[in-house]
């Protein structure tokens, strides 16, 4: 159909496709929307993806780094446990050295003291033989009857508690470690060891293997503020005020002061021990 008046002519598909144009081009635009929100979605996964990695990159080596200085504290450790063991060793070796030492420097030194005692009470006996006689004579001018050294203490006249250190005695022999567990007063003197136990000195047997005693038996005291040989001078001196000793004041327990105690013991009416007991002690008067 034509329009009237010569005006111009509308096709009557025109509306149509102007519609149809309208659609597409919206269409095409929501297209390109999702596409664009697709992209950006990818793109914030691929961020928060290398963020995640990031970090777990960061953990990692924090982690290692812990290790690390955990294994190097661990290895400074091992290293100064170590070095103290080796410092302890080496203490260890020097104190060992040191007594080692001691021991061997006061062994030579108890040998030489032991020789040289042997060798002067050897001398003494052989120079003083013709003033021994003479003394012996004095000794018997002084005294009522004879009395011999005593060397044994079994006997039942020392079965009582004045004389049972005597009666009871018997050596013993042990180490210088046991001795030293056992008795806290240990002194040398004379070429041997003594301890000190309930008022009475002991030799103590096995403390030194070159110990040597010239008497090897008990010596009363009754306190250890005395040692074994002042003892014996004291007694020496006491014996010999009494005219019952004309040897030398040394200290030693030799046959000589042995003959005068076993004398003077006799003429007290005293158990004849021939040696130094708390009888005898008291009866003399030496403190």
């Amino acid at each position: 159909m034509s329009a009237r008046g010569g005006g111009q002519q509308v096709s009557p598909n025109a509306g149509h496709a102007s519609v149809s144009r309208n659609f597409a081009t919206r269409h095409s635009s929501g297209a390109v929307a999702r596409s664009n929100m697709g992209s950006n979605r990818m793109e914030s996964a691929r961020v928060r993806s290398a963020r995640a990695a990031d970090r777990s990159s960061r953990s990692r080596a924090v982690a290692r780094s812990r290790a690390s200085n955990n294994r190097e504290r661990a290895v400074a450790r091992e290293n100064a446990r170590t070095n103290r063991t080796q410092a302890a060793r080496a203490r260890n070796a020097q104190s060992v050295a040191r007594a080692n030492a001691r021991e061997q420097s006061a062994r030579v030194r108890n040998e030489q003291m032991a020789r040289s005692t042997r060798a002067a009470a050897r001398n003494n006996l052989a120079g003083n033989r013709h003033r021994n006689l003479t003394f012996a004579n004095n000794v018997l001018h002084n005294r009522a009857q004879n009395a011999r050294i005593t060397n044994s203490w079994r006997s039942n006249r020392f079965n009582n508690p004045r004389y049972a250190a005597f009666y009871n005695y018997n050596r013993q022999w042990h180490d210088r470690n046991w001795w030293h567990n056992n008795y806290s007063n240990i002194v040398f003197v004379l070429g041997g060891w003594w301890y000190w136990n309930a008022g009475y000195w002991y030799p103590a047997w096995g403390y030194d293997p070159y110990g040597w005693y010239a008497y090897d038996g008990p010596i009363y005291t009754g306190y250890a503020n005395l040692t074994p040989d002042q003892v014996i001078m004291n007694v020496q001196v006491a014996l010999r005020d009494q005219g019952y000793y004309a040897g030398a004041t040394d200290g030693v327990m030799g046959p000589e002061t042995r003959a005068a105690l076993a004398a003077y013991q006799a003429d007290s009416g005293l158990a004849v021990t021939s040696t130094i007991d708390n009888p005898t002690l008291s009866n003399l008067g030496v403190a």
